[in-house]
């Protein structure tokens, strides 16, 4: 059936069939499932003129954002949570939690369903290692004596019954911002045949003084499971 079919049977235009195709969001919006979808980053605690205060990290609260601008260019409707340092349950719904292991136990929760990518703290930092091939990527910023502005983060999309929880979790909490900004730019692509695998990779990502993210790319992966 063409579109000047379509509109005679509804009793609309043809012009109105082609807005509305126009206008429906992408396919690949199903990625982080149907919505709502809860974006946490994790809270910090620290002290301040001798009392403990609770903050959030400046790139932390960059990649949140950067996510709630892909899910509403999505149209998905989405909204904040914060991680305590002692959560280890995984959000009801749909999610994106952005958080590495040493923030909070949630991310070993996350990290215990993906059979290849994983963290490794050793050799006095920490690693994200690839058992496919035996690769390990740690932070180049990190390095001693490092002069080099890069940094490596994982992400892991999971398929979990009814709903997506997408696992997002840099070296360094610039890391997410880079992954967050490449998912963003290859979410299509990515979601394109794999729409219910449970996926996952790991991303390089360059940044500046300021630690805005200037370039990403995919080291490893994507792996389906």
């Amino acid at each position: 059936m063409n579109y000047t079919e379509i509109a005679a049977e509804l009793g609309i235009t043809k012009g109105r069939i082609t807005q509305i195709r126009t206008s429906a969001p992408p396919p690949e919006r199903a990625f982080f499932g149907v919505g709502p979808v809860a974006v946490g980053i994790p809270r910090r605690y620290g002290f301040e003129e001798g009392r403990e205060r609770s903050f959030f990290d400046a790139a932390d609260t960059a990649a949140q954002a950067a996510m709630e601008a892909t899910l509403g260019r999505l149209s998905l409707v989405s909204t904040k949570f914060a991680i305590e340092p002692d959560c280890e349950v995984v959000p009801e719904g749909d999610a994106v939690v952005i958080c590495g292991p040493k923030s909070a136990p949630v991310a070993r929760t996350l990290l215990a369903g993906d059979p290849y990518l994983d963290f490794l703290q050793a050799e006095d930092r920490w690693w994200i290692t690839d058992s496919r091939d035996g690769r390990r990527f740690d932070s180049p910023y990190r390095r001693p004596d490092s002069t080099i502005q890069s940094d490596v983060g994982y992400f892991g999309r999971h398929v979990i019954g009814n709903r997506i929880v997408l696992h997002v979790a840099g070296i360094m909490s610039v890391g997410s911002l880079g992954v967050c900004q490449w998912i963003e730019s290859n979410i299509a692509k990515l979601y394109d045949g794999n729409e219910t695998h449970s996926i996952s990779g790991v991303v390089h990502c360059d940044f500046d003084d300021n630690f805005a993210i200037v370039d990403t790319r995919l080291i490893a992966g994507p792996y389906l499971w």
